[in-house]
């Protein structure tokens, strides 16, 4: 039986033998609150003397009283010096207000699986100032953490649900096995269709699968480290500065994504009439047309702003600011 289920019953128990032993001498002719003493001081075995002289009747219930209650106080105060010495009960409040804080959370991103690859997304997004939820259920992994923490299955719906899904802004699938991966995803998908979900996928093979589950991306670590220690081998230069723009907290520069809205005042207008470089001072190096759904690089003036057309852009983030309010995106 767990330590709080057992709290609880014992606080039942000591609290039914107050009410019947106050209840035992109010019938024998004793005020409530002279009652309520009288019983207090029996189950603890404080040892005053009685309010009021005892009958016979009187001296066998005060008897039963004593044989019920006595045990019951020191069990429950058992119970309490228990839960206080060993910690539980300051895990649980603070598991309590852990519990109160998720769920004040919105457009947050949840974490399953606090691995390697885990670690490394929730490090990324910590230093964008983003709120994180991590679920494992290794309570050791989790011990000690910075961001809010759920224990338990990842493929169990409740502790998604624990985690904030139907607020959060995305979830990252890392846990150990593709198939537990799988599991989490559709699962997700089917509690929020509109969910972006980032599955890591060991496999190439794999990565088909976690697709067809319902992630937006599937994600080979492996494979993408590879192809960067690659690139920085062959093309060196190239290589770091895109590692620095897109991972270096501390450089004033970034490239980021962002969409047009369908009640934009550049929806529907020429790259040329928007003047983005001109307003913002941020560069635009690609546009994603909503309607084909390829990237189009270095786009010409000509080129048409469709509604929820993706812009790839670069800049500092005041810079990037100021794109978002002149798209309306702010």
């Amino acid at each position: 039986m767990g330590t709080f289920r057992r709290i609880r019953l014992a606080l039942l128990a000591l609290g039914v033998v107050v009410g019947a032993g106050t209840l035992g001498y109010v019938i024998l002719g004793f005020g409530v609150l002279d009652a309520l003493y009288q019983t207090v001081t029996t189950v603890t075995t404080v040892g005053f003397r009685e309010v009021h002289p005892f009958n016979a009747a009187g001296k066998l219930f005060t008897i039963v009283l004593i044989l019920a209650g006595v045990g019951t106080a020191l069990y429950t105060l058992g119970v309490l010096l228990e839960a206080l010495i060993e910690g539980h009960l300051q895990q649980h409040l603070e598991r309590r207000r852990m519990d109160r804080d998720i769920s004040r959370m919105t457009d947050h991103f949840i974490i399953c699986g606090w691995g390697r690859v885990g670690r490394a997304s929730a490090h990324y997004l910590a230093a964008t100032g983003q709120q994180i939820v991590v679920i494992d259920r290794n309570p050791d992994r989790l011990e000690g953490l910075e961001h809010a923490t759920v224990l338990g299955d990842v493929t169990d719906d409740d502790v998604l649900a624990a985690a904030g899904i139907a607020r959060a802004r995305a979830l990252i699938a890392a846990v150990d096995t593709d198939a537990d991966n799988v599991y989490v995803t559709l699962s997700s998908r089917a509690m929020r269709p509109e969910l972006v979900i980032i599955a890591r996928a060991r496999t190439e093979a794999s990565k088909a699968k976690l697709v067809r589950a319902g992630a937006n991306r599937a994600v080979n670590p492996q494979l993408i480290g590879g192809r960067r220690m690659a690139a920085f081998a062959q093309q060196p230069h190239v290589a770091e500065f895109l590692d620095v723009v897109m991972h270096d907290e501390a450089l004033d520069f970034r490239i980021e994504e962002v969409e047009i809205p369908s009640a934009s005042r550049l929806a529907g207008r020429s790259l040329r009439d928007a003047a983005l470089l001109e307003t913002t001072g941020a560069l635009l190096l690609a546009v994603r047309p909503s309607s084909t759904g390829m990237f189009l690089p270095n786009p010409t003036p000509d080129t048409r702003l469709e509604p929820q057309t993706i812009l790839i852009v670069f800049g500092t983030p005041t810079q990037i600011d100021a794109l978002r309010l002149h798209c309306g995106a702010a």
